[in-house]
């Protein structure tokens, strides 16, 4: 009986022990992907959500239809809520709340140019005539009766803005050539317009009276912008920026980069407060295929992580829209086919930085440190030291039959000691060895294994 009972706890240790093991090291991906059906081909140009259920997407037109899309059950489905025939194309969606909301575009009745109106979440749509040679390609609703329009033409286009809900409006600047694509409007008087990859930025402190000229030459102007008071804001240009006074300067911060990153870019931002922001619009190559890249910071922007969402989801980077409503609840969409993600959890738990130096002290020798954690299941990271300035890098990593499988640094880096993030999600359960190399010579291989 004695005998018995220890080979009963025997095996049950031992199931305990490989139950331990084999479980995955980080839960399982908490976005799940959603579509948006049956539009015809049509693009998503714009997407808002007001809260956690119900949000509003607005598509390009095809066969001379655009439409008014609507979701009430946080983007699971979408209905087709409004349309326009003829010309026609939508370009941006925006609410004040859960009932009143403006669609503005190329929409033309054959004598003036409009916008979309409701006061009733959707149910139903009215127009607001705004001119009759404008386009607006974007907008900036302050409140239902004041609102900005921009029309980049250059012949009637620049800045437009109504105080009385669209019964009259008033053109305030017009660049000609250089007239903006995009407007930010903190307040009815502090606001910046400036053209994306053009050569200004501007700013208004008396409601658009006056824009002066605060960033000129080079690549400038904004694809995104949000301000959390007058003096903290941020700007998204490709690169991140953020201003501490008021958009009379401002600093462009740090992305992860390197490894699997492809491109490391952000050019939409959804912001909770001023230290948590979300931004979208860099790739990384994950198993051979480019998927979209969340960025986040959690103080400021002082560090920018990232994750790639579970790559059981299939959407071709990057991402062209993201929303949260609350620090859980958040979505990240395309312009069409894939159409985008969702998350009630605030994303997945880890959260990655690329290669980062964590020491620039110059080591006594190069070395390969061992991968942490180990085994992992997705995320590792590997951590090296660099002897020399100007030493070219490589840092490879194989399966176990000696295939290269990818390059996680290949670069020239200086002195110190750095650590790359390697996201896995995209491989088989198995062995692998990760070599790094220093000017073409190998210095060392280790070994890791990878348990899903």
């Amino acid at each position: 009986m004695k005998k018995l009972f220890k080979i009963l706890l025997f095996i049950f240790a031992f199931c305990l022990f490989t139950f331990a093991y084999i479980m995955p090291l980080n839960p399982a991906g908490n976005w799940y992907q959603q579509f948006i059906t049956n539009i015809g081909g049509r693009q998503i140009n714009d997407i808002t959500f007001t809260d956690s259920l119900h949000g509003f997407a607005i598509t390009n037109e095809v066969s001379d239809t655009s439409f008014v899309l609507r979701t009430t059950n946080g983007g699971d489905n979408w209905t087709i809520n409004h349309f326009d025939s003829g010309i026609c194309s939508y370009y941006s969606v925006q609410f004040l709340n859960t009932n009143t909301g403006f669609v503005s575009g190329y929409i033309y009745n054959g004598s003036n140019y409009r916008l979309l109106k409701t006061t009733n979440g959707g149910n139903t749509w009215v127009y607001v005539d705004h001119s009759s040679d404008i386009v607006a390609i974007d907008m900036h609703v302050l409140s239902i009766d004041t609102i900005w329009l921009v029309d980049s033409g250059s012949l009637t286009g620049g800045v437009y803005r109504t105080t009385n809900g669209g019964a009259s409006w008033d053109h305030q600047i017009n660049l000609g050539s250089s007239n903006p694509d995009h407007l930010f409007m903190y307040s009815s008087t502090f606001g910046f317009i400036g053209k994306y990859g053009g050569s200004y930025l501007r700013r208004t402190t008396n409601g658009g009276l006056n824009w002066d000229v605060v960033e000129s030459g080079g690549f400038n102007g904004f694809s995104d912008m949000c301000f959390v008071n007058t003096l903290t804001g941020y700007r998204a240009i490709s690169t991140i920026k953020k201003t501490t006074d008021g958009g009379i300067s401002w600093v462009s911060q740090v992305l992860p980069q390197g490894g699997q990153i492809i491109t490391s870019a952000i050019t939409k931002i959804s912001v909770l407060n001023k230290d948590t922001l979300w931004g979208i619009g860099g790739e990384i190559l994950v198993n051979s295929q480019s998927r979209g890249i969340i960025y986040r910071t959690i103080n400021g922007g002082q560090n920018w992580t990232f994750q790639t969402p579970d790559t059981g989801i299939f959407v071709p980077g990057p991402y062209n829209y993201i929303q949260f409503v609350n620090s859980k609840c958040g979505w990240a969409y395309t312009l069409g086919l894939y159409g985008g993600i969702h998350t009630t959890t605030g994303g997945d738990p880890v959260w990655l930085t690329g290669i980062e130096q964590i020491s620039s002290e110059v080591p006594k020798e190069y070395k390969l440190f061992q991968n942490f954690p180990n085994p992992f299941n997705p995320s590792t990271n590997i951590k090296y030291q660099i002897t020399n300035n100007r030493s070219y890098i490589k840092l490879i990593v194989y399966d176990i039959a000696g295939r290269e499988i990818i390059k996680l640094v290949d670069r020239e880096q200086n002195a110190g000691t750095y650590k790359v993030d390697w996201n896995a999600s995209g491989y088989s359960s198995g062995v692998y060895f990760y070599t790094l190399t220093v000017n073409g010579n190998k210095t060392d291989t280790r070994k890791m294994i990878l348990i899903k």
